[in-house]
């Protein structure tokens, strides 16, 4: 049997906050709190998982890394930049405006974070 992650809890200050924000910026669907959970409002990244952001009292901050092809990455730089969301090329810069063009992984990297302290990475191969 092959293993996926099906959904994973983003914590959050505000959960209903934090997923417009991230479904905003990485250009997907918000629907809303879940009908039958209505602490989760979860954002589906894809066929195979879904982001269930949940709101806490002290949010600790996840770090979440996603592989997306070149338009895409693209996209979202722009969707950024048009919501003056602020990014960078490294984790411990993230809000310096750049992208790294020599990402580990190959290709291009970039982080940003959300206002509960999650921080995203995309990487473009």
């Amino acid at each position: 049997m092959t293993i996926t992650l099906d959904h994973t809890v983003v914590t959050a200050t505000d959960n209903d906050e934090a997923a417009r924000f991230f479904a905003s910026a990485m250009g997907l669907r918000y629907t809303g709190p879940h009908p039958h959970a209505p602490h989760f409002v979860p954002i589906r990244v894809n066929d195979s998982l879904t982001l269930d952001f949940m709101t806490v009292a002290h949010p600790q901050g996840h770090h979440l890394a996603f592989n997306v092809d070149t338009e895409t990455f693209d996209d979202i730089i722009g969707r950024l930049k048009a919501h003056e969301i602020p990014y960078g090329s490294d984790p411990a810069h993230a809000t310096n405006g750049l992208v790294d063009n020599n990402h580990p992984n190959g290709g291009r990297g970039l982080y940003f974070s959300d206002p509960s302290g999650n921080l995203y990475e995309l990487i473009s191969l």
